[in-house]
């Protein structure tokens, strides 16, 4: 096989990055923009030594399992590249991702549950983070996603994603930034103002937070003006920040954060439970299906009045729900601002069993055991790089019976499951849910229990 070479191939499934799979001969081709059992014209691109990358040249017999996107730029945007997938597909594939990373990369075989659907496939983002560019000539203000696999913008006036009140207040955002000459960064010269532009925004619609990434480190008196209209216009934005970042770096969020209007914050309510998240602050991008989430883990808690560890907790989303089923819960997280926004919502939520840990987990699980302390459940919910191995080792030691994982990334869930179940916890049940839906991104829970009691 060689560059530049035309096969005609059968689509056998998708694997974890997003790709179609499919064999010339034995030979794996990976490729974009296909979907199971599409017959397709491919032209390799990259030969490695067990596999190869195909360009799709056409699609020959399209599968019954294909779709129409509903975004025209859906082939190019490297935001969401699932849409052209029927839902249930998408459902089938993410399970099958699950269960094969998870054999591939520990070598164990875990019970995995059909996937837990989100309530709400399109419009369900309540985050969004979008850099920010201008053209040469006219200097019109563009935002969106990059194309895949490149820094290009693609200009979007309305993402299927994003909350439509997103799509309509950064619309008005880009037509009125001219009259407040709103420049953007330009990441080369490292010039211009505005970076990026993060929206977020309650389930209900009722309270939108806007934060606006700067190249300085004050706010420009236009930029004000510009944050006033926003809010005369549109009486649901409860709050505006500018969050200073000057360095040259393709990291978004400094630590520096400004409130330009109103609030730096905003209340996220599911079932009467409240949380206050800063602009800072982990939340689940999608809201609908957190709920499902908390659920699903409240109820894989099967002991009576349990000690429960949150770890990598953010606002301590799972904290307080679990909260009205504990005897006491301790939540561990590094951010500062999300730590503050915990112990405010312990108050807002009328709990009293909870103690907030602003530190990092690694040395907070340390304390802990010399400390004397131990967990009959600890959950954790860690960034895509998943736990360091000390601080699985140190969650063992203080974790009597069951740990609850929360991953977005197979991968390193399937490698920090290896290190538990070779410590006799043994995964119990795989539980995906889809908390991206046209996208391959997947959420897994995973119960551990520990053999050795």
């Amino acid at each position: 096989m060689n560059i530049n070479d035309i096969f005609t191939v059968k689509i056998d499934k998708m694997i974890n990055e997003g790709k179609g799979i499919a064999r010339v001969g034995k030979f794996p081709v990976f490729i974009d923009n296909v979907c199971p059992e599409d017959i397709v014209k491919i032209r390799i691109s990259k030969v490695n030594k067990n596999y190869a990358y195909g360009e799709l040249i056409e699609i020959t017999q399209p599968s019954q399992y294909r779709t129409k996107p509903k975004c025209p730029f859906h082939n190019l945007c490297g935001s969401c590249n699932w849409q052209h997938i029927n839902y249930e597909m998408q459902l089938k594939q993410k399970r099958n991702i699950v269960a094969e990373t998870i054999k591939n990369i520990s070598g164990i075989d875990v019970k995995v549950e059909e996937v837990i659907p989100s309530p709400k496939i399109y419009e369900y983002r309540c985050k969004v983070q979008l850099p920010v560019s201008q053209t040469k000539v006219s200097k019109r203000l563009l935002s969106g996603y990059f194309k895949k696999n490149s820094h290009e913008l693609i200009n979007i006036k309305c993402c299927k994603l994003h909350n439509n009140i997103i799509n309509e207040i950064n619309e008005f955002f880009k037509e009125t930034s001219a009259k407040y000459k709103i420049s953007a960064y330009n990441e080369k010269t490292h010039k211009g103002m505005l970076r990026h532009i993060i929206y977020r925004c309650s389930s209900d619609l009722k309270q939108i937070l806007i934060i606006f990434v700067i190249n300085d480190n004050a706010v420009s008196t236009n930029l004000k003006k510009i944050s006033d209209e926003l809010i005369n216009k549109y009486p649901n934005i409860t709050g505006i920040c500018a969050n200073c970042n000057t360095k040259k770096s393709n990291v978004i969020l400094s630590d520096k954060t400004d409130t330009i209007s109103g609030n730096n914050y905003y209340i996220e309510t599911l079932d009467k439970i409240k949380y206050k998240i800063s602009s800072n602050s982990f939340f689940q991008v999608n809201p609908y299906c957190a709920k499902l989430m908390f659920n699903k883990v409240k109820e894989l808690i099967n002991i009576n009045n349990p000690s429960i560890l949150d770890a990598y907790s953010g606002v301590s989303s799972f904290g307080i729900w679990l909260s009205s089923i504990a005897k006491k819960v301790v939540c561990i997280e590094e951010v500062v601002s999300a730590s503050s926004d915990a112990v405010d919502n312990i108050k807002l939520n009328n709990i009293n069993n909870i103690e907030i840990i602003n530190g990092d987990a690694e040395k907070s699980f340390k304390k802990l055991i010399n400390d004397g302390i131990k967990f009959d459940v600890s959950i954790i919910d860690p960034p895509r790089k998943g736990c360091s191995y000390t601080a699985v080792e140190n969650l063992i030691k203080l974790t009597s019976k069951y740990i609850i994982y929360v991953s977005c990334n197979p991968s390193t869930l399937a490698r920090d499951l290896k290190i538990l179940y070779d410590n006799s916890f043994v995964p119990i049940i795989a539980q995906p849910i889809d908390m991206f839906p046209n996208t391959a991104h997947i959420e897994t829970i995973v119960l551990f229990e520990n053999k050795c009691i």
